[in-house]
């Protein structure tokens, strides 16, 4: 599934761009990285602020289907990049589909610099899966397998945080563009 062209095509992460503009604070040096950046839209965004913007995709049909510069085919939980390369990192709407989440974290500690952020957007699921119903219906799938973990900040910081070298700052709610989680971390 998530090597298909429709997929692609129907993942809209740039309405986050304000969320995550108020909540990383990039600036012109920053380096940053954009775990499932699809086709690079927000990452475009970004890169009008932060110019060294990069992101990375599971699906090579996204990446191939790209908007901009500096993105790449890679898996969240083995990133090709040495260690302390990014000043802040975000992921909107795909930590919730990696089987291995605490390892993706862990890598997510290993390439942010010390002192860096990251900012994770997730749904707000009251059943897992719930959210992803329409589009899971329109690609075929099963929404259980298409969102592998059911997450809250309280999950995320009790179950998947501990040992990965990245320490919780806050959490929020909120509904807009759906009911969604922000959690803020950091490397000390």
């Amino acid at each position: 599934m998530y090597q298909s062209f429709i997929y692609a095509i129907t993942r809209t992460g740039s309405l986050l761009f304000g969320v995550i503009k108020k909540h990383l604070y990039p600036s012109e040096k920053d380096q940053i990285l954009e775990i499932g950046c699809n086709t690079g839209r927000l990452v475009k965004k970004i890169q009008r602020i932060a110019p060294n913007t990069y992101g990375i995709d599971i699906n090579e049909k996204a990446i191939e289907a790209g908007i901009t510069s500096n993105l790449q085919v890679m898996d969240a939980r083995k990133l090709e990049f040495p260690d302390a390369s990014f000043d802040k990192i975000y992921s909107t709407h795909t930590i919730e589909h990696i089987p291995e989440l605490t390892k993706a974290l862990t890598e997510i500690a290993r390439v942010l610099k010390k002192g860096g952020r990251a900012v994770l957007i997730y749904p707000a699921e009251p059943i897992r899966g719930l959210f992803c119903l329409l589009s899971s219906l329109f690609l075929l799938q099963n929404p259980l397998k298409v969102h592998v973990h059911k997450l809250s900040p309280q999950r995320l910081i009790n179950d998947f945080i501990p040992g990965t070298g990245l320490e919780h700052i806050k959490s929020e709610f909120s509904f807009f563009p759906g009911p969604q989680y922000l959690t803020i971390l950091g490397k000390a």
